[in-house]
C-alpha cells in the first residue's frame, strides 16, 4: 500500500517514480503552513542557503579547522542533531513516528541482513587486498577504544547522524527536490561531504556510497531506526575490519 502523501501539483511521472517509497511526505501546502522558522517570503531561496551553510559550508569550516577538533565531533554533532530534532518535534507537518517507526524496522530486519552479508564479505576482501597493513587494526592495537566505539557508536554518532542526514533532511528540504530519487542522492552526497574533516579521500568517497544505501532505506522504511540500525552494523563492520580508521577521530591530521 502507498502509504506517502503528495502534493497534488506534483505531475504524474514524479508520483509515479515515487510509489515504492513509504515514508510520509506532507503536501506543500502543509508543509508551507507549518514549516518551523521558514519565512513566508523567497521561501525556497531561503531554503538552499540554509541547505548550503549546513551541509556544504559547516563541512568545509569544520574541515579546515580539523586540527584542531580533537574532542569536539562528538559534541557538534550531538548538538546539530538535537537542533535538527527540536524543528521536527515542532513541525506540524512532520510525522514524528518516523522518528523511530517500529513496525518498519521488524519488517525490515531480514532484508538489512540479507544485503549486508555478501556486501561486507565483498568490501572487507577488496580492503584486505589493498590495504592488509590496517586489516583488523583497531581491535588488535586500541582494543579498549574498539570496545567503547562498539558500545556507544550506535546511540552518541549513528542516530544522531540519521536524524541530521535522512530525517532532518528528508522533510526539511522536500520543497527543493522534484523527485525521490533527487533527494536520495543529494542526501548521500552530504553525507559523504561532511566526512572530508577526516582529511582523506576515502572517506568521503565511502560514505557517499552507503550515505545513499541508509537513504535509500529511509525512503523504504520511513525509519530512522531502521536506517540507524543498517548504518550501525556497517559501522561495527568498518571500525572492526580496519575501513573505521578512514573515519576514526583519533587519525584526524
Amino acid at each position: 500500500m502507498r502509504s506517502a502523501i503528495y502534493d497534488r501539483s506534483s505531475s504524474k511521472s514524479d508520483a509515479q517514480g515515487d510509489q515504492w517509497a513509504t515514508v510520509q511526505v506532507p503536501e506543500l501546502f502543509r508543509w508551507r503552513q507549518e514549516a518551523v522558522l521558514v519565512p513566508s517570503c523567497y521561501r525556497r531561496l531561503y531554503l538552499v542557503v540554509e541547505l548550503c551553510v549546513l551541509y556544504v559550508g559547516l563541512p568545509l569550516l569544520l574541515y579546515t579547522q580539523r586540527r584542531a577538533l580533537d574532542g569536539w565531533i562528538m559534541p557538534i554533532l550531538m548538538g546539530l542533531a538535537a537542533g535538527c530534532t527540536l524543528l521536527l518535534w515542532h513541525d506540524g507537518s512532520f510525522p514524528r513516528k518516523q522518528l523511530w517507526n517500529r513496525d518498519a524496522f521488524r519488517q525490515r530486519l531480514r532484508r538489512t541482513l540479507c544485503w549486508f552479508v555478501p556486501g561486507a564479505l565483498l568490501a572487507g576482501t577488496v580492503f584486505a587486498v589493498l590495504r592488509l597493513d590496517l586489516l583488523w587494526m583497531l581491535p588488535q592495537t586500541k582494543p579498549g577504544v574498539w570496545g567503547m566505539i562498539m558500545l556507544t557508536y550506535p546511540v552518541f554518532s549513528v542516530y544522531p547522524q540519521e536524524i541530521v542526514f535522512r530525517a532532518f533532511f528528508f522533510h526539511r528540504y522536500h520543497p527543493l527536490f522534484q523527485s525521490l530519487p533527487a533527494k536520495i542522492a543529494a542526501s548521500g552526497s552530504a553525507f559523504g561531504l561532511a566526512h572530508i574533516i577526516f582529511g582523506n579521500w576515502t572517506a568521503p568517497l565511502m560514505t557517499t556510497i552507503v550515505g545513499v544505501l541508509f537513504a535509500l532505506t529511509y525512503a523504504r522504511t520511513g525509519s530512522t531506526l531502521q536506517a540507524s540500525l543498517e548504518h550501525g552494523i556497517w559501522g561495527w563492520f568498518a571500525f572492526t575490519v580496519g575501513l573505521g580508521w578512514y573515519v576514526f577521530s583519533g587519525a584526524i591530521g
